[in-house]
């Protein structure tokens, strides 16, 4: 996954580095740093860190990598859910 964030737009609301602090990090009160190749690892926190900035600054983009994993995952989710109550 690959991440940009629109540095000019980022009010510094740090809800970011809250959510997914092993990505995102504020240096002062209002500079972020980020690493824009997250981990796969890092994803859920990745994907809740984007949702939850206020003003839309960061852009997620998903590899196909990334949605082999996603598919992968998805697959296996259904299995075994048949039993009987």
């Amino acid at each position: 996954m690959r991440l940009v964030v629109d540095l000019n737009r980022c009010q510094g609301y740090a809800q970011c580095a809250f959510l997914a602090p092993d990505v995102f990090a504020m240096h002062g009160d209002e500079s972020l740093l980020y690493n824009p190749e997250a981990a796969a690892e890092q994803r859920e926190n990745v994907v809740r860190a984007v949702a939850a900035c206020p003003v839309g600054a960061i852009l997620l983009e998903l590899t196909d990598e990334d949605m082999a994993d996603v598919v992968s995952q998805g697959a296996g989710a259904g299995a075994g859910s048949g039993g009987t109550r």
